[in-house]
């Protein structure tokens, strides 16, 4: 059983309108324009449970001049344009559901420009993160928004990606600068300078970011850059319950601990990261830290966090500052999706973030763990708990009509009760095309009347990436 994604209005461009733009297409770019089953599949959506829709083609792009002659030809023929970076949305933002040509943009991987002394860099939008980390090295600066995947900087910033330094260092929207975006005439709109801030005109930087590719498609990016700290030590404690887990975490916050990551992972997590990557840890709710500082700063916050765990519940407190310990805690915590798919081989993987008050934390995930034993479900739970963000990842069988359903009704369930809670039906994840149905409930019908307006101001064919976040206009 393949869950279904609505389609809306939306139309398959004319046969003969599509056969052009390929034409063009093909006299312009050569073999980078891929027209193959194989390719086009790869550029549809692969993760998850969303089935894939592949694109009609797939154009290789290099520059920023091959963005715009792909817009200029597709907008001319009426066909979409899906902009694609390395494929590791969850919630189907590269999916073609009416066809069109897939901007593939992983060969835009240029570092432009670093300018250490005013802390930021100048991409193109296929650079990835561990990329620009490694270029930046040798400078002693680093880049710190982690969603875990190696995702690249343009399909971060266009799906307003966070990850596990977010409790410290905020999310890709705070850490873009500017962004060079091409519009729907194939021509370039600049959103910002390099300035640290500023109040010129209205703030299209952030407008672009998180847009999904549906208002234009960014083609260079200035960011934000840290300097590496002169310590960093990774931290873990288990607890006896996760809500005691969440109070250490709520009272760290509250209390003004400088958290650089807090990650919880319940017991049937830890289990699944204990049997994969080959580890023993206690399979009890378990918290893990990172903190960054001077020597003297990272003692003292892992003293103070100490004090809390022990007073929440908390076990025995490890922290290290060796390199390798820490890449191992954490490589544990980054191949967490990899543990749930080896708990039952075969079987898919649904992956569904939601993020509340951090008050509300300790409620929402222990309301959703009873959920999980109600419905009789797979689902470990991992969060960056810091901001009140978790995710779950059940197992389904979407061959299995029951099941699926029950999957489906959990999610329902997990995304009204955070939306019950103050708080959003995702964190970092997006909407795509699998939350738009509980946009309305967040936000508002007249928010939702807001978005097409912009919509349909700078993409009037309805060629960027339609299908997606809202409903076609």
């Amino acid at each position: 059983m393949a869950t279904t994604i609505p389609h809306h209005d939306l139309k398959r461009p004319e046969p003969g309108a599509l056969k052009a733009a390929l034409d063009a297409l093909a006299a312009r770019f050569g073999n980078r324009l891929i027209t193959s089953q194989a390719v086009r599949e790869q550029h549809g959506h692969t993760t998850t449970w969303l089935p894939t829709q592949p694109p009609d083609g797939v154009v290789l792009a290099q520059e920023t001049a091959d963005i715009q002659d792909v817009v200029r030809i597709c907008a001319k023929h009426g066909v979409p344009v899906i902009p694609f970076g390395t494929g590791t949305s969850l919630e189907g933002q590269v999916n073609a559901p009416i066809g069109g040509i897939c901007v593939d943009l992983r060969d835009m991987n240029k570092v432009l420009a670093v300018h250490a002394e005013d802390l930021d860099c100048v991409i193109q939008p296929g650079v990835t993160r561990k990329a620009l980390n490694e270029h930046l090295r040798d400078q002693g600066l680093f880049f710190p928004i982690d969603p875990g995947a190696d995702a690249s900087l343009g399909g971060m910033a266009s799906t307003r990606a966070s990850g596990t330094n977010a409790v410290r260092y905020g999310t890709i929207r705070e850490n873009v600068l500017a962004l060079k975006v091409v519009r729907g005439d194939g021509e370039i709109i600049t959103t910002g300078t390099r300035a640290k801030k500023s109040a010129a005109g209205y703030d299209l930087t952030h407008l672009f970011i998180g847009a999904e590719g549906t208002l234009g498609i960014i083609c260079e990016l200035t960011m934000r850059l840290r300097g590496i700290p002169e310590t960093i030590a990774a931290a873990a404690c288990s607890f006896e319950t996760v809500g005691g887990a969440c109070q250490a975490t709520i009272l760290a916050i509250q209390t003004g601990i400088p958290l650089a990551r807090i990650e919880l992972l319940n017991a049937a997590q830890v289990k699944a990261c204990n049997a994969y990557s080959k580890l023993t840890l206690p399979e009890t709710p378990l918290l893990l830290l990172e903190f960054h500082g001077s020597e003297a700063e990272v003692a003292e916050q892992s003293k103070n966090f100490a004090e809390i765990a022990r007073e929440c519940g908390g076990g025995e407190f490890t922290w290290t500052t060796r390199p390798e310990d820490r890449t191992k805690l954490w490589q544990a915590r980054h191949d967490a999706y990899w543990s749930i798919k080896a708990l039952r081989p075969g079987v898919g993987v649904i992956a569904t973030d939601v993020c509340v008050p951090i008050s509300r934390l300790a409620d929402c995930v222990t309301e959703t763990e009873e959920d999980i034993a109600r419905f009789n479900l797979i689902s470990p739970i991992v969060g960056h708990v810091g901001d009140g963000n978790f995710h779950c990842s059940l197992t389904c069988d979407l061959d299995d009509a029951d099941e699926t359903a029950r999957c489906e009704e959990f999610m329902h369930r997990l995304v009204e009760r955070a939306q019950g809670m103050g708080g959003t039906c995702t964190g970092e994840h997006g909407i795509g095309q699998g939350k738009q149905k509980y946009l309305k409930a967040e936000l508002g019908a007249e928010a939702l009347d807001a978005m097409r307006a912009i919509k349909r101001a700078l993409d009037p064919q309805n060629i960027f990436n339609p299908g997606k976040i809202v409903p076609a206009v």
